[in-house]
């Protein structure tokens, strides 16, 4: 029982540690993507693999408004068949960079999720994405790894046991998704966002 109750005590340490100027600045990024009609793209691998996906669902389910333009977002790890062809011919670090090339549009935004930070994959991707001009997050665990450093919004859970990170992240996307339908909802509420309705235009 006490190590069933010393998990959730770390979470919770965790949470009240999360940087929140950070993640505001993330909100921020997706609100900003949304207005001007663009893509999320999100990545990770195996259980930041769920999370990207997950993420994806929810920004493209959760924030669905009456009358307003919905979210374009999409989980590049949920083609299997495209991946295991990349991993097959070419690289298993190339499956996400590959997907990028051929769907990047100017102004879209790339989330990327590492508990290490350090998957090849995941930085390939964020370095494209800085190298085109994308707009590039990364959310990390651990020490940050060289996704931190290298992603324009560096997102970083302070924690290095794998699964309270993958708990904290699968939070912060939850939040983030909430958050943006708020948005969307309040500002077709207010009147400032008829370019936003469905057939309107930026």
């Amino acid at each position: 029982m006490h190590s069933l109750a010393s998990y959730f005590e770390q979470m919770s340490q965790t949470l009240e540690q999360l940087p929140l100027q950070t993640l505001q600045r993330v909100a921020n990024a997706l609100w900003e993507a949304y207005q001007r009609d663009a893509t999320i793209f999100v990545c990770g691998n195996g259980g930041s693999a769920a999370t990207a996906s997950h993420f994806a669902c929810d920004l493209a389910k959760w924030t669905i408004k009456p009358s307003a333009r919905r979210v374009r977002a999409l989980a590049l790890t949920d083609n299997i068949p495209l991946i295991t062809a990349w991993s097959n011919d070419q690289g298993y670090a190339d499956i996400f960079v590959e997907q990028l090339q051929a769907l990047y549009r100017p102004g879209d935004m790339i989330v990327a999720i590492s508990g290490s930070g350090n998957s090849p994959n995941v930085i390939r991707a964020v370095e494209w994405g800085n190298t085109v001009g994308a707009v590039t997050v990364g959310l990390t665990g651990f020490d940050g790894g060289k996704l931190y450093r290298i992603a324009q919004i560096g997102l970083h859970v302070n924690n290095r046991f794998m699964p309270q990170v993958e708990d904290i992240h699968s939070t912060i996307c939850h939040a983030l998704a909430v958050n943006l339908g708020r948005q969307i909802e309040e500002s077709l509420q207010v009147g400032t966002l008829q370019e936003l309705a469905v057939g309107g235009s930026l």
